[in-house]
């Protein structure tokens, strides 16, 4: 699903914003254009108010999934600094849930960096971690952070 260009430029503006640069978790441009490009790929933008922005109104947060058969991971979630604290990134998660059910999926996955704040959301929505890559994301600095997976049942 290609995004128009405005919802590209919406996730991108959230993008800059969202991610810690120590962490290297932001994507660019290019690989979220790549992405988005893919029949399997989806994206959801949320505005201030925590409905969907109209035309010319500014999103506060984003997210971007895969569908695989019955699965579907949760690639990116972020909610613009300025907008945290609202439930915006608890409507966006369960907002990914519904559109994702709608595409016959029965199960939510996702992956993060261990000690990313986020857990404590994801484990509100249901989910449950299910496996750890000791090791996986590299800062940075250098230094090595695990990452742990998480799965939810949805039906």
């Amino acid at each position: 699903m290609t995004p128009p260009g405005d919802d590209l430029d919406q996730i991108m503006a959230v993008m800059a914003t969202a991610f810690d640069p120590a962490y290297g978790e932001a994507w660019n441009r290019r690989q979220v254009e790549d992405a988005l490009v893919l029949s399997n790929c989806h994206y959801g933008l949320i505005a201030p108010h925590g409905g969907e922005p109209e035309p010319a109104e500014e999103a506060a947060g984003f997210f971007m999934s895969r569908t695989a058969f019955d699965e579907e991971e949760l690639l990116l979630i972020a909610i613009a600094p300025q907008y945290r604290g609202r439930g915006l990134g608890q409507t966006l998660l369960a907002r990914f849930a519904g559109a994702a059910r709608q595409r016959g999926v029965t199960r939510l996955l996702l992956e993060m960096r261990r000690g990313n704040p986020a857990e404590r959301l994801y484990r509100q929505a249901g989910f449950l971690p299910v496996g750890e890559r000791p090791n996986y994301y590299r800062m940075t600095h250098g230094e090595r952070i695990d990452a742990i997976t998480f799965a939810c049942a949805i039906d």
